[in-house]
């Protein structure tokens, strides 16, 4: 096993992350687990440049759950204001390999790992002002 080498912010926003759910959704192993730790830092760096406060990743997430990863792509504004088009970018990139519910959980899970990373990064910036 290797040891972890440290990342900057700026080095993993830089990561595709529609490309770590292309590969880490379809099947259990290193891809998932990327795509759960580095790929969910990604993210949560993105959307919280942006502006998104978690709620809105986890309202995503329920609407997944509810209506599958397809139809939350093509919601015009999965996530609200400029972050929609990042949100439906990931959505489509997981949409080409969900197959069935099974899939649309894991995407929610993901989204809510997301919104769990986003949480503790808001908080952790809160405490410090």
């Amino acid at each position: 096993m290797s040891t972890p080498h440290p990342q900057s912010d700026g080095q993993l926003a830089e990561l595709d992350v529609e490309i770590l759910l292309r590969f880490g959704l379809p099947t259990p192993g290193a891809h998932r687990s990327t795509l759960f730790g580095d790929g969910a830092v990604a993210a949560a760096i993105t959307v919280d440049r942006l502006g998104v406060l978690p709620r809105a990743l986890i309202f995503l997430g329920e609407v997944v759950r509810a209506g599958g990863t397809r139809f939350a792509a093509d919601l015009p504004e999965p996530l609200p204001g400029p972050a929609a088009s990042v949100a439906r970018g990931w959505l489509e990139a997981a949409a080409m390999v969900v197959q069935d519910p099974t899939g649309d959980q894991l995407v929610a899970r993901w989204l809510d790992a997301v919104a769990a990373v986003l949480a503790l990064r808001v908080t952790h910036r809160e405490s410090n002002s």
